[in-house]
């Protein structure tokens, strides 16, 4: 039942940063594809909080491509308290995957 509430809580959160959401031009021309087709600017920006954390502030955890890729699928809402829990993203290719994570190490 709680994973339910946080579940509904991050949707709704998620359907209320429509309106907030990061401009797809804050994203390089060869990133930007695949946060539109995966919706990640919904939630994150590259400099700023938005639901989620900046992208910025994803690299300065220093986590390895092969992590953040892990994480997109499956989400750890213990390593980013204060933040609503991200939703598994398990369609999203590893190729994909690991390109966007590439490019979120490359902000450190």
């Amino acid at each position: 039942m709680k994973k339910i509430s946080k579940f509904i809580l991050a949707v709704t959160l998620g359907t209320f940063a429509f309106s907030f959401q990061a401009n797809a031009d804050d994203f390089p021309a060869d990133i930007k594809p695949l946060m539109q087709k995966y919706t990640c600017f919904a939630c994150h920006k590259v400099d700023a909080r938005l639901v989620g954390p900046a992208y910025t502030d994803v690299a300065k955890k220093k986590y390895s491509n092969a992590k953040i890729v892990e994480l997109i699928a499956n989400p750890k809402p213990e390593n980013w308290p204060g933040y609503p829990p991200m939703m598994a993203l398990k369609n999203v290719p590893k190729a994909d995957a690991m390109k966007i994570a590439s490019w979120i190490n490359s902000l450190k």
